[in-house]
């Protein structure tokens, strides 16, 4: 199965959830255009009163929709954009990618996946009880099911149906942490 787009979106202001595009412009070394998140300094507000100077290594997030039938299943109807992604992907195992791992998402546009997005309690704000969904607790493991964070390594268009290709890192490989 060939890895694609199935939405973008993007926020000008700090809200859980995004709204869908036609299409979103990925910005070198800064993430998606207009989103509340572009900009080569953290962007994400509870880490801008830790540390503004902070690189942002949240530019963007993406999340797999194959997970959004599990969820459903669990009673938690959640759709793309609903929980803050610029990217919405089908066919690609996001969370087992190693970290550094390059995708180049239509013509042109590079994302380096950083790591993973940490889950909050806006999420069961959002939808009471998905967080349960979202955080798989294991003995001595936390796993984080609600995407992955990168940053712009070359600019471009994104739009739904673009084809994604994965470029892993030389290795050893690094799994990913929460950024």
């Amino acid at each position: 199965m060939t890895a694609y787009v199935i939405a973008v979106a993007q926020d000008g202001i700090h809200r859980f959830s995004k709204t869908i595009a036609p299409e979103i412009r990925l910005l070198d070394g800064l993430g998606v255009e207009g989103d509340a998140h572009c900009g080569a300094l953290v962007k994400h507000r509870s880490r801008v009163r830790v540390d503004p100077t902070q690189p942002n290594l949240r530019q963007v997030h993406l999340f797999q929709s194959e997970l959004f039938q599990e969820f459903a299943r669990k009673g938690f109807p959640v759709a793309p954009a609903d929980l803050g992604e610029n990217i919405t992907t089908r066919g690609i195992d996001l969370l087992s990618l190693p970290c550094d791992t390059v995708l180049h998402i239509g013509e042109t546009a590079k994302v380096k996946i950083t790591g993973f997005r940490n889950p909050c309690a806006q999420i069961d704000i959002f939808l009471p009880g998905l967080l349960s969904a979202v955080l798989v607790r294991k003995p001595k493991e936390l796993i984080r099911r609600t995407g992955v964070m990168g940053v712009v390594v070359e600019g471009g268009i994104v739009r739904a149906k673009d084809a994604i290709i994965a470029h892993f890192p030389a290795g050893p490989h690094e799994a990913l942490v929460r950024v």
